[in-house]
Protein backbone atom coordinates (compact mmCIF):
# COMPACT_ATOMS: atom_id res chain seq x y z
CA UNK A 1 0.00 0.00 0.00
CA UNK A 2 1.63 3.44 -1.25
CA UNK A 3 1.47 6.16 0.89
CA UNK A 4 -1.61 8.47 0.32
CA UNK A 5 -1.30 12.54 -1.02
CA UNK A 6 -2.99 13.50 2.41
CA UNK A 7 -4.54 17.10 2.11
CA UNK A 8 -3.09 20.11 4.21
CA UNK A 9 -4.59 23.74 4.90
CA UNK A 10 -3.47 26.01 2.37
CA UNK A 11 -2.57 28.51 5.48
CA UNK A 12 -1.39 32.46 3.72
CA UNK A 13 -3.80 34.63 2.76
CA UNK A 14 -5.85 34.59 -0.47
CA UNK A 15 -5.50 37.66 -2.70
CA UNK A 16 -8.13 40.87 -2.12
CA UNK A 17 -9.54 39.85 -5.73
CA UNK A 18 -11.03 36.58 -4.46
CA UNK A 19 -14.47 36.42 -4.04
CA UNK A 20 -15.48 36.12 -0.29
CA UNK A 21 -18.59 33.33 -1.07
CA UNK A 22 -17.43 30.05 -0.26
CA UNK A 23 -18.91 26.83 1.50
CA UNK A 24 -18.24 27.47 4.97
CA UNK A 25 -21.85 26.98 7.18
CA UNK A 26 -22.57 26.38 10.81
CA UNK A 27 -25.73 25.21 11.20
CA UNK A 28 -27.66 23.68 14.80
CA UNK A 29 -27.02 20.10 13.32
CA UNK A 30 -23.86 20.31 11.08
CA UNK A 31 -20.84 22.65 10.17
CA UNK A 32 -19.12 22.88 7.26
CA UNK A 33 -15.16 24.41 7.55
CA UNK A 34 -13.96 24.17 4.43
CA UNK A 35 -9.91 24.13 3.62
CA UNK A 36 -9.98 27.45 2.26
CA UNK A 37 -10.85 29.29 5.75
CA UNK A 38 -7.51 27.76 7.21
CA UNK A 39 -5.50 30.85 6.53
CA UNK A 40 -2.76 32.30 8.63
CA UNK A 41 -5.25 34.80 10.67
CA UNK A 42 -7.00 32.04 11.70
CA UNK A 43 -3.87 30.12 13.67
CA UNK A 44 -4.04 29.53 17.28
CA UNK A 45 -0.70 28.93 20.41
CA UNK A 46 -0.62 26.75 22.75
CA UNK A 47 1.13 26.83 25.96
CA UNK A 48 4.44 24.68 26.04
CA UNK A 49 4.72 24.45 22.03
CA UNK A 50 7.70 25.81 20.16
CA UNK A 51 7.35 26.94 17.24
CA UNK A 52 4.12 25.75 16.81
CA UNK A 53 0.70 27.02 15.02
CA UNK A 54 -2.36 25.10 14.84
CA UNK A 55 -5.95 25.50 13.37
CA UNK A 56 -8.75 24.83 15.69
CA UNK A 57 -11.55 23.02 14.00
CA UNK A 58 -13.40 21.61 16.48
CA UNK A 59 -13.58 22.27 20.35
CA UNK A 60 -16.70 21.80 22.59
CA UNK A 61 -19.85 23.77 22.43
CA UNK A 62 -22.74 23.06 25.04
CA UNK A 63 -25.71 22.32 22.75
CA UNK A 64 -23.73 21.15 19.69
CA UNK A 65 -21.24 18.73 19.86
CA UNK A 66 -20.01 18.40 23.10
CA UNK A 67 -17.22 15.09 23.95
CA UNK A 68 -13.79 15.84 21.91
CA UNK A 69 -11.40 18.70 19.98
CA UNK A 70 -9.51 18.66 16.84
CA UNK A 71 -6.46 20.53 16.07
CA UNK A 72 -4.07 20.43 12.79
CA UNK A 73 -0.64 21.09 14.15
CA UNK A 74 1.86 22.78 11.47
CA UNK A 75 5.35 22.49 13.53
CA UNK A 76 8.66 23.89 12.48
CA UNK A 77 11.94 22.53 12.22
CA UNK A 78 13.23 22.04 15.68
CA UNK A 79 9.91 22.56 16.80
CA UNK A 80 7.22 20.57 19.32
CA UNK A 81 6.75 20.43 23.05
CA UNK A 82 8.12 18.22 26.18
CA UNK A 83 4.92 19.16 28.14
CA UNK A 84 2.63 18.65 25.04
CA UNK A 85 -0.83 17.93 26.91
CA UNK A 86 -1.78 19.75 30.12
CA UNK A 87 -4.53 18.10 31.21
CA UNK A 88 -4.01 14.98 32.75
CA UNK A 89 -7.98 13.76 31.89
CA UNK A 90 -7.49 14.26 28.53
CA UNK A 91 -6.65 11.03 25.97
CA UNK A 92 -5.22 11.52 22.48
CA UNK A 93 -5.16 10.48 18.73
CA UNK A 94 -2.03 11.90 16.62
CA UNK A 95 -2.16 11.65 12.18
CA UNK A 96 0.49 12.72 10.32
CA UNK A 97 0.21 14.29 6.87
CA UNK A 98 3.32 15.50 5.78
CA UNK A 99 6.61 15.93 7.05
CA UNK A 100 8.50 13.97 10.33
CA UNK A 101 7.84 13.81 13.82
CA UNK A 102 9.85 12.46 16.59
CA UNK A 103 7.36 10.75 18.90
CA UNK A 104 8.35 9.95 22.50
CA UNK A 105 6.19 7.40 24.81
CA UNK A 106 7.65 7.14 28.13
CA UNK A 107 11.07 5.35 27.27
CA UNK A 108 9.95 4.22 23.63
CA UNK A 109 11.00 6.64 20.85
CA UNK A 110 9.18 6.16 17.13
CA UNK A 111 9.55 8.59 13.91
CA UNK A 112 6.26 9.01 12.52
CA UNK A 113 6.04 9.97 8.81
CA UNK A 114 2.80 10.68 6.65
CA UNK A 115 0.23 7.80 7.75
CA UNK A 116 1.33 7.57 11.12
CA UNK A 117 -1.12 7.18 13.79
CA UNK A 118 -0.40 7.18 17.88
CA UNK A 119 -2.99 6.51 20.41
CA UNK A 120 -1.83 8.58 23.86
CA UNK A 121 -4.04 7.51 27.07
CA UNK A 122 -5.20 9.82 29.52
CA UNK A 123 -2.29 10.36 31.90
CA UNK A 124 0.30 8.92 29.41
CA UNK A 125 3.92 10.97 29.15
CA UNK A 126 4.94 11.88 25.92
CA UNK A 127 6.81 14.35 24.12
CA UNK A 128 7.11 15.82 20.30
CA UNK A 129 9.98 16.95 18.50
CA UNK A 130 10.11 17.93 14.86
CA UNK A 131 14.15 17.09 14.47
CA UNK A 132 13.82 17.19 10.62
CA UNK A 133 14.46 20.10 8.44
CA UNK A 134 10.81 20.66 7.12
CA UNK A 135 7.32 21.51 8.52
CA UNK A 136 5.58 18.67 10.08
CA UNK A 137 1.62 18.17 9.74
CA UNK A 138 -0.16 16.65 12.01
CA UNK A 139 -4.26 16.23 13.52
CA UNK A 140 -4.57 16.27 17.14
CA UNK A 141 -7.73 14.62 18.33
CA UNK A 142 -8.87 14.91 22.30
CA UNK A 143 -11.02 13.47 24.20
CA UNK A 144 -11.61 13.44 28.28
CA UNK A 145 -11.63 9.59 28.72
CA UNK A 146 -14.59 8.75 30.65
CA UNK A 147 -13.13 5.86 32.89
CA UNK A 148 -15.24 2.38 33.85
CA UNK A 149 -14.83 0.80 37.10
CA UNK A 150 -13.41 -3.05 36.16
CA UNK A 151 -12.46 -2.50 32.63
CA UNK A 152 -8.70 -1.45 32.34
CA UNK A 153 -7.37 1.72 30.87
CA UNK A 154 -5.96 1.15 27.22
CA UNK A 155 -1.96 0.77 26.57
CA UNK A 156 -0.50 3.56 23.96
CA UNK A 157 0.64 2.46 20.41
CA UNK A 158 1.11 3.44 17.16
CA UNK A 159 0.55 2.16 13.90
CA UNK A 160 0.37 3.16 10.02
CA UNK A 161 -2.42 3.71 8.01
CA UNK A 162 -0.47 1.97 5.13
CA UNK A 163 -0.40 -0.78 7.02
CA UNK A 164 -4.00 -1.53 8.13
CA UNK A 165 -6.06 -3.20 5.37
CA UNK A 166 -9.27 -1.72 5.21
CA UNK A 167 -12.48 -3.84 6.31
CA UNK A 168 -15.10 -3.33 3.89
CA UNK A 169 -18.67 -3.01 4.60
CA UNK A 170 -20.72 -5.97 4.53
CA UNK A 171 -22.66 -6.22 1.43
CA UNK A 172 -20.19 -3.23 -0.68
CA UNK A 173 -17.52 -5.24 -2.23
CA UNK A 174 -14.87 -3.54 -0.39
CA UNK A 175 -16.16 -0.01 -1.94
CA UNK A 176 -17.33 1.23 1.15
CA UNK A 177 -14.53 0.16 3.86
CA UNK A 178 -12.95 1.67 7.27
CA UNK A 179 -9.29 1.57 8.27
CA UNK A 180 -9.80 0.46 11.80
CA UNK A 181 -6.81 0.98 14.34
CA UNK A 182 -8.36 0.06 17.22
CA UNK A 183 -10.67 -3.18 17.70
CA UNK A 184 -14.06 -1.89 17.76
CA UNK A 185 -14.98 -5.01 20.60
CA UNK A 186 -12.43 -3.64 22.72
CA UNK A 187 -14.21 -1.88 25.43
CA UNK A 188 -11.61 -0.07 26.99
CA UNK A 189 -11.81 2.62 24.36
CA UNK A 190 -14.45 5.03 24.22
CA UNK A 191 -13.49 6.97 21.32
CA UNK A 192 -12.33 5.26 17.48
CA UNK A 193 -10.65 7.80 15.44
CA UNK A 194 -10.56 5.89 12.36
CA UNK A 195 -10.44 6.16 8.33
CA UNK A 196 -13.39 5.73 6.05
CA UNK A 197 -12.55 5.14 2.46
CA UNK A 198 -15.51 5.26 -0.62
CA UNK A 199 -14.24 4.05 -4.25
CA UNK A 200 -15.97 6.19 -6.77
CA UNK A 201 -19.64 5.99 -7.30
CA UNK A 202 -19.34 4.75 -4.16
CA UNK A 203 -22.23 5.85 -1.42
CA UNK A 204 -23.55 5.65 2.29
CA UNK A 205 -26.78 4.36 1.03
CA UNK A 206 -28.78 5.42 3.98
CA UNK A 207 -29.22 8.41 6.46
CA UNK A 208 -27.43 7.26 8.90
CA UNK A 209 -28.43 8.76 12.43
CA UNK A 210 -27.60 7.91 15.41
CA UNK A 211 -25.97 8.85 19.20
CA UNK A 212 -21.98 9.06 18.01
CA UNK A 213 -20.92 12.51 17.23
CA UNK A 214 -18.63 13.03 14.36
CA UNK A 215 -15.63 14.97 13.51
CA UNK A 216 -14.85 14.10 9.48
CA UNK A 217 -11.70 15.52 7.75
CA UNK A 218 -11.41 14.64 4.07
CA UNK A 219 -7.69 13.64 3.23
CA UNK A 220 -8.56 12.57 -0.34
CA UNK A 221 -10.69 12.77 -2.97
CA UNK A 222 -14.02 14.65 -3.09
CA UNK A 223 -17.84 14.04 -2.76
CA UNK A 224 -21.52 14.74 -2.22
CA UNK A 225 -22.42 15.19 1.50
CA UNK A 226 -25.84 14.56 3.12
CA UNK A 227 -26.07 16.27 6.13
CA UNK A 228 -29.48 16.98 8.03
CA UNK A 229 -31.71 18.25 5.06
CA UNK A 230 -28.58 19.40 3.00
CA UNK A 231 -26.39 18.16 0.08
CA UNK A 232 -23.07 20.00 -0.08
CA UNK A 233 -20.21 19.28 -1.56
CA UNK A 234 -16.84 18.52 -0.13
CA UNK A 235 -12.95 18.60 -0.73
CA UNK A 236 -9.90 17.57 0.35
CA UNK A 237 -8.87 19.77 2.87
CA UNK A 238 -12.74 20.21 4.51
CA UNK A 239 -13.99 19.12 7.87
CA UNK A 240 -17.84 18.50 8.80
CA UNK A 241 -18.43 18.74 12.80
CA UNK A 242 -21.85 16.35 12.94
CA UNK A 243 -23.87 16.91 16.03
CA UNK A 244 -25.61 13.40 17.54
CA UNK A 245 -28.24 12.08 15.45
CA UNK A 246 -28.04 14.83 12.35
CA UNK A 247 -28.67 12.07 9.51
CA UNK A 248 -25.92 11.70 7.00
CA UNK A 249 -25.01 9.83 3.48
CA UNK A 250 -22.81 10.19 0.91
CA UNK A 251 -21.92 9.87 -2.91
CA UNK A 252 -18.55 10.14 -3.87
CA UNK A 253 -18.67 10.77 -7.53
CA UNK A 254 -14.48 10.67 -8.37
CA UNK A 255 -12.71 10.31 -10.51
CA UNK A 256 -10.17 9.02 -7.09
CA UNK A 257 -10.93 7.64 -3.87
CA UNK A 258 -12.88 9.50 -1.42
CA UNK A 259 -11.16 9.39 2.43
CA UNK A 260 -11.77 10.91 5.34
CA UNK A 261 -10.43 10.85 9.02
CA UNK A 262 -13.38 10.16 11.02
CA UNK A 263 -13.53 10.62 15.51
CA UNK A 264 -16.82 9.04 17.11
CA UNK A 265 -17.52 8.18 20.37
CA UNK A 266 -18.08 5.01 21.92
CA UNK A 267 -19.25 1.65 24.28
CA UNK A 268 -20.10 3.90 27.18
CA UNK A 269 -23.60 4.77 28.91
CA UNK A 270 -25.46 8.05 28.38
CA UNK A 271 -24.82 10.62 31.00
CA UNK A 272 -28.10 11.17 32.49
CA UNK A 273 -29.60 14.55 33.85
CA UNK A 274 -30.62 15.01 37.16
CA UNK A 275 -33.16 16.91 38.60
Amino acid sequence: MTDHPYALPPAGLPPQTQLLTDRAVFTDAYAVIPKGTMRDITTSLLPFWDETRLWVIARPLSGFAETFSHYILDVAPGGGSDTPETDPDAQGVLFVVDGEIDLTIGDEAHTLGPGGYAYLPAGCTWTLRNGSSAHAHFHWVRKAYDAVAGLDRPEPFVARDQDIAPIGMPGTEGRWATTRFVNPADLRHDMHVNIVTLEPGAVIPFPETHVMEHGLYVLEGKAVYRLNADWVEVEAGDFMWLRAFCPQACYAGGPGKFRYLLYKDVNRHMKLGRP
